[in-house]
């Protein structure tokens, strides 16, 4: 694990963003977990609640991230969706559009 709960402000009158995770893939990939838990699937389940407004929000937090970095490396965003008891990783969820 690179870092865990990563978060940045977007200023007083915008939503800032959070990275619950920032992993490091076997060939270099950095990657921006996202983690929903839900108690069951109804109403779209875990995976359904990483909505468009909160991508952004992920990939504007990632950005700031990778401000640090003068050479970035290769960035995928997943989403480990749990439904009560069923755990699915979903890698490359979304992109950074």
């Amino acid at each position: 694990m690179v870092e865990r709960n990563y978060r940045v402000a977007a200023g007083p009158s915008r939503h800032g963003g959070e990275v619950d995770l920032i992993l490091r893939d076997r060939d270099g990939t950095l990657v921006f977990v996202e983690v929903r838990a839900r108690a069951d699937r109804r109403h779209g389940g875990a995976a359904a609640s990483v909505t468009g407004a909160k991508q952004r929000r992920l990939v504007y937090a990632a950005q700031h991230y990778l401000l640090r970095w003068a050479s970035p490396p290769p960035c995928r965003f997943d989403v480990v969706a749990i439904d009560g008891d069923a755990l699915e990783w979903l890698q490359g969820a979304f992109e950074a559009s």
